[in-house]
């Protein structure tokens, strides 16, 4: 059985995975993915026409973001568990169906018009074999024939599905908007309307740009009610001797609790991947025994896990197929999932605070220390500093150099640029792409660290507040501000950002190692004329566009 998937940077020759996912991902995992959108769409269309009566169920509105966040790149890899996701979404597309039938006899006395074909037609199958064939009959080429429809499309729905992982964590923190539900629904159910052309998937790509603003503020906002602003704080990458637990993924409410859990055991819980910013969170740093961070960047773990001897959980995307060596102390929650691997339900973190007192312990090895928790807060609290020194000649140049990290060749590009940026220059960065050099030394400008770490990916919402922040400040555009975004992409939470970014009519920014494989021809053209979005070349060259030398 073959497959197709090209959403993630990692599609293989640049065009597509067709025999097994480079990410993991085997053909009747990628089908079972492609049967979960095809049954959202069809879930869509009905709550989109119900929500036209006044109507509307909130577990059903959130379990499309459930659905589309367990179709991002490394997220459920598990069958049986997106068996039993997809009978949710058909069971909520038959309850949508009912609802919006009712309301529509209701207003008008009629019947509602059947729809007899379309996703909003599935009929879910029987069991996982079904499902798998119906899967290998909806997927990704199969939503449009024309290929720069399609590519507009792709890109929607990957939007869409990175839009989606920042509203559940959103959600998570008690922070919901209705009209981002909505959203949601009208633009699923638009995929599946023949009459839609190219410039109307555009449309829909901006709007979702737009709306991504609002959901990040969101999540934004609810980290802060939380935990407070973030602060510069210096985290150890060492460890000490004592029962460890290792989170990775991004939910800081899961590590909350796992902290609240874990307090006068004799455990020390650390950050891996795009953890690191919660080290800077007053309400988290608040707890002794979040003690440092261990390892990189989401690729590197096959390598560093096994040298980790307490217990691992993931709380959102990035994990690949575990070795033995760990696999007995692996844990996921949330979305995530791994055939064999022991999986959470809710919020009790027992049997991981029992597997950590078990394990050995760690080894007494303090490391260096880095800093994080540059949130715009921290940031425009020394704006004053910032200013001046702009103003002064000591600050020439700002770098936005993040992003998504990932295994394929060509990622040193980041490396490299970080350390050839001029002594004079400012570099902020979120993600875990700074993982390619956050551990190196870059100094500061009075005072101001010169390597700025804004926070995980969805901190893109501070770093275009402290860009809007400085145009403001010099009375000016921010495509007009001494400012460079050079940006490493992965996977869909990427892509929305990006969306992000052209909404606000952020121009000249730069995207590598390689072009994502679902833009067509045409559809880059028209990045490249409206946008100048463009690939990133060398790092020489890169650097003198730059800097206008």
């Amino acid at each position: 059985m073959g497959m197709f998937c090209n959403q993630c940077e990692q599609a293989a020759k640049g065009v597509g995975c067709d025999i097994q996912g480079v990410c993991g991902k085997n053909p009747e995992v990628a089908a079972l993915q492609d049967l979960m959108l095809y049954g959202l769409k069809g879930l869509a269309i009905y709550a989109d026409k119900a929500r036209e009566f006044g109507v509307k169920e909130e577990k059903i509105d959130y379990f499309v973001l459930e659905g589309l966040f367990t179709t991002v790149t490394n997220v459920d890899f598990d069958p049986v568990s997106l068996a039993g996701k997809l009978r949710r979404c058909y069971d909520y597309k038959e309850r949508m169906k009912a609802l919006y039938e009712t309301a529509y006899r209701e207003k008008t006395g009629g019947h509602a018009p059947q729809i007899t074909e379309g996703p909003a037609a599935w009929v879910i199958a029987g069991d996982l074999e079904g499902l798998v064939k119906q899967g290998v009959e909806h997927g990704v080429k199969t939503q449009h024939t024309n290929a720069d429809v399609l590519s507009a499309i792709e890109i929607l729905i990957y939007g869409l599905k990175g839009m989606a992982a920042y509203a559940d964590h959103a959600y998570i923190l008690g922070k919901k908007d209705d009209e981002i539900f909505a959203f949601f629904h009208r633009a699923l159910a638009a995929t599946t309307d023949p009459s839609k052309g190219l410039m109307d998937f555009v449309g829909l790509c901006m709007e979702c740009g737009k709306l991504n603003i609002t959901v990040m503020g969101m999540l934004n906002q609810g980290h802060v009610d939380h935990y407070g602003h973030p602060v510069p704080t210096k985290v150890q990458l060492g460890t000490r001797k004592n029962k460890g637990i290792l989170v990775s993924g991004h939910d800081l409410r899961m590590l909350e609790e796992l902290l609240k859990q874990t307090e006068g055991k004799g455990i020390d819980v650390y950050t891996h991947g795009e953890m690191l910013p919660a080290h800077g969170y007053p309400g988290l740093k608040k707890y002794a025994h979040l003690y440092g961070n261990f390892g990189g960047a989401w690729q590197d773990q096959a390598r560093e896990f096994p040298q980790f001897p307490g217990a691992i959980i993931f709380n959102t995307n990035c994990i690949q197929r575990p070795a033995d060596t760990y696999k007995d102390r692996l844990f996921s929650w949330g979305q995530v999932g791994w055939p064999g691997i022991k999986h959470i339900n809710g919020w009790d973190f027992s049997e991981v605070i029992n597997k950590a007192l078990e394990s050995p312990d760690l080894p007494d090895a303090p490391g260096k220390e880095i800093l994080t928790g540059f949130g715009h807060n921290a940031v425009l609290s020394v704006a004053d500093k910032v200013i001046e020194g702009v103003k002064a000649g000591a600050i020439k140049h700002f770098f936005l150099i993040g992003g998504c990290d990932g295994a394929k060749p060509g990622r040193n590009y980041y490396t490299e640029l970080a350390e050839k940026v001029p002594n004079d220059c400012v570099i902020l960065t979120l993600a875990c792409g700074k993982y390619r050099f956050n551990k190196l030394e870059f100094g500061d400008i009075g005072g101001i660290p010169r390597l700025l770490d804004v926070g995980q990916c969805n901190d893109a919402y501070s770093a275009v507040q402290i860009a809007l922040a400085l145009a403001n400040a010099f009375n000016c555009g921010v495509n007009d501000l001494p400012l460079s975004m050079i940006l490493s992409w992965y996977e869909q939470k990427a892509v929305v950002i990006l969306l992000s970014l052209l909404h606000l009519g952020i121009k000249n920014v730069k995207i590598g190692p390689s072009l994502p494989a679902f833009v067509s021809p045409n559809v880059l053209n028209f990045l490249v004329e409206n946008f100048n979005l463009g690939p990133i070349t060398t790092v020489e060259a890169d650097l003198k566009a730059a800097l206008g030398q």
